[in-house]
């Protein structure tokens, strides 16, 4: 299973919001930058990125520092937030993005998600924030009428390969994962499901690797050191 550390970016620093709230935001490093290299420094395989600026306003504010994490590190790097067309993903590809994650824009705009999918494949990842299994959009403020399993079901048959799925109960709360709720959308697909929210112990991800999960997306227990990256790792090395 991959771990992906959490890199958000406010204002051009590395923060971390509580369930999402602007006005509840923890200051983590000034650079994101050397968060990125400190995680590399851990062992970290992969970064995933997500401009906050960029979530709450659809231009792609911290995209200069994201082209420069992506050339210094030589990471794999999965970035998303407010990203709404064609020319957006292309942008940050072309800078060194490897692959892009659509959130509200899924859906509210399937044929975008169709277009992106034809032209990019697997470099699309669809982010589903979900809460007592429906999909939540507009940053976590509005709760649709579409339940997670049948928005993965429909995502599968245009070819998305991999979801990030978060409840976002659990976001922020460190009260660890819900393990019921990804083994269902795990078994649900064949799609690859990477879990956001609420992992806080190694314990944690440890369920989640004998879950068969793709990948797990830790901020808030790596930054506050309740997980330590290279013990992390360690376990889950001599686990599998």
């Amino acid at each position: 299973m991959i771990i992906f550390p959490a890199i958000d970016i406010l204002d051009g620093k590395c923060v971390r919001l509580i369930q999402g709230d602007y006005n509840q935001q923890k200051l983590y490093n000034e650079s994101p930058l050397n968060a990125a290299e400190q995680w590399m420094k851990y062992g970290a395989e992969t970064l995933h990125i997500v401009d906050l600026n960029g979530a709450k306003s659809g231009t792609a504010t911290n995209k200069k520092i994201i082209g420069q994490i992506a050339q210094s590190s030589n990471l794999p790097i999965q970035v998303g937030g407010g990203i709404r067309s064609l020319e957006q993903i292309e942008e940050y590809f072309s800078i060194g993005v490897q692959r892009v994650i659509l959130g509200t824009t899924a859906i509210h705009d399937f044929p975008l998600l169709q277009q992106a999918v034809e032209k990019f494949g697997d470099r699309i990842i669809v982010s589903i924030d979900a809460r007592n299994g429906m999909v939540a959009t507009e940053g976590w403020i509005k709760e649709s009428t579409i339940t997670a399993t049948d928005l993965v079901e429909n995502l599968e048959k245009i070819g998305i390969q991999t979801i990030v799925y978060t409840d976002i109960a659990r976001d922020g709360m460190l009260q660890g994962p819900n393990f019921e709720e990804l083994a269902t959308i795990n078994q649900a697909t064949s799609i690859q499901v990477i879990a956001s929210g609420g992992i806080t112990t190694i314990g944690d991800v440890v369920k989640l690797q004998q879950m068969n999960l793709y990948g797990t997306i830790i901020g808030k227990a790596l930054y506050d050191g309740r997980i330590e990256l290279i013990e992390l790792l360690e376990v889950m090395n001599h686990a599998s």
